[in-house]
């Protein structure tokens, strides 16, 4: 069986947003994720995720640590795809996807996340979980 590589970003501003982008093509309808996508050859998963993310959505982030690991089969094709914590550090909301399948761009809260239509609704408990997580250490910092 054919196996998919790829990369997924998770990148939380200090207001409890996560970077989340409106995809689909042009006949399907349109559902949110994080950005992600495809390795190219010779590219690293945290380079793949990097790109990936500036495509999506024109921001420069850098990546702080690797969150998880997904694995499975979607459309009969094995994936792994590799989510990395990110951290914003420059750009602006724009959307460069050379695949033009991004329709929109915003950063959503946990209660917000709840009402979308997700691209990968497994995804949703680990990424309320991370902005739990990343709420909490906003708490202590002085």
């Amino acid at each position: 069986m054919e196996k998919w590589y790829g990369s997924a970003g998770v990148c939380v501003k200090e207001k409890g947003q996560v970077l989340m982008v409106l995809q689909g093509r042009p006949d399907e309808e349109k559902v949110w994720s994080v950005p992600s996508g495809g390795l190219e050859a010779g590219e690293t998963f945290e380079e793949c995720c990097i790109r990936e993310v500036w495509e999506e959505t024109g921001y420069r982030v850098e990546i702080v640590r690797p969150l998880y690991i997904k694995e499975g089969t979607a459309f009969g094709i094995e994936v792994e795809v590799h989510y990395f914590e990110l951290k914003l550090i420059g750009g602006m909301s724009v959307i460069q996807d050379p695949d033009e399948l991004i329709h929109d761009i915003d950063w959503k809260s946990a209660d917000e996340l709840r009402e979308l239509d997700l691209s990968f609704p497994e995804d949703l408990e680990n990424l309320l979980g991370f902005l739990r997580e990343s709420e909490h250490e906003n708490e202590n910092v002085i």
